[in-house]
């Protein structure tokens, strides 16, 4: 598993600025907009829509530090399209908040990624994070959309509610809850 030491950053990855709730469905809008249009062109394999949904959503929201997806293979998480730095290439089911959310089925709000017990540091940079379950449209697992922030506290209900949609619209179905950023909930 690769890790980098916080605060080195490659020179074309920038640190995370939080928006407040205003700027954020602002940018959600405009993102979800192009994310549409591009993806309404003609069907979109899955690989062409995560490559779409993580460059524009990376484009329009200054806090996303690190963005992708991580695919089901057998039985564990195996990295898929993503924009960041280096992730961790697999996860194993259950295993940290990726891992747990591919278990639970529900997406996970993390204030505080410190604040977690079974965490799994694949950039010691990612202070918080979001992840959300990526289901086909049957309804089974397809993997998890994760998203990781420079800055503790960055994602919230407004984050939660446009990433499910986004998923809920380009692949499937989403359920969802929040983890206490005290509690692992995990």
């Amino acid at each position: 598993m690769h890790t980098s030491n916080a605060g080195e950053l490659p020179y074309f990855i920038k640190r995370s600025v939080n928006m407040d709730k205003a700027e954020k469905n602002v940018s959600y809008l405009k993102a979800i907009q192009q994310i549409d249009s591009v993806l309404s062109e003609e069907p979109a394999d899955l690989i062409v829509k995560m490559v779409t949904i993580n460059c524009l959503l990376k484009t329009h929201m200054p806090y996303f530090f690190w963005t992708g997806f991580y695919l089901v293979t057998g039985d564990r998480l195996s990295i898929g399209p993503y924009q960041g730095t280096l992730g961790c290439l697999y996860i194993e089911f259950g295993q940290g908040v990726c891992g747990t959310v591919a278990v639970v089925g529900e997406t996970a709000i993390v204030e505080d990624v410190s604040k977690i017990e079974n965490h799994v540091i694949c950039d010691a940079n990612s202070q918080s994070e979001i992840v959300v379950p990526v289901f086909d449209a049957a309804g089974k697992l397809i993997g998890v959309f994760d998203v990781d922030s420079t800055e503790k506290g960055s994602f919230d209900e407004v984050d939660q509610q446009f990433l499910e949609h986004i998923m809920k619209k380009h692949f499937g179905t989403t359920k969802s809850r929040k983890i206490n950023g005290n509690k692992s909930g995990l």
